[in-house]
């Protein structure tokens, strides 16, 4: 009897521990959201960029500016700045 007690104990405080440094974890982990987040990921053109067009990033629409040239429907792009709710771009 007391050895099951024992194990018990000794379970309920190793699973307290990994809640407890979980918990702790996350509050200290910085959240990452908001538009500076979208500075050098990729996105896909979804109306040709001549130089203003639209790109799809993470599943959302954006209106794009490309630096020169031209991109074409499903080409990727890489996000150089993001202005407002405009983003600037570059060719991958």
């Amino acid at each position: 009897m007391a050895a099951l007690i024992a194990i018990s104990a000794i379970i309920v405080v190793v699973f307290l521990y990994f809640v407890i440094t979980w918990t702790l974890k996350t509050y200290r982990k910085q959240v990452s959201a908001g538009r500076e987040e979208l500075i050098g990921k990729t996105a896909v053109v979804k109306i040709a960029l001549e130089p203003k067009g639209v790109v799809l990033v993470e599943g959302e629409r954006w209106t794009a500016v490309i630096d020169k040239g031209r991109a074409e429907p499903e080409e990727e792009v890489i996000i150089t700045k993001v202005d407002g709710l405009k983003l600037m771009v570059t060719k991958k």
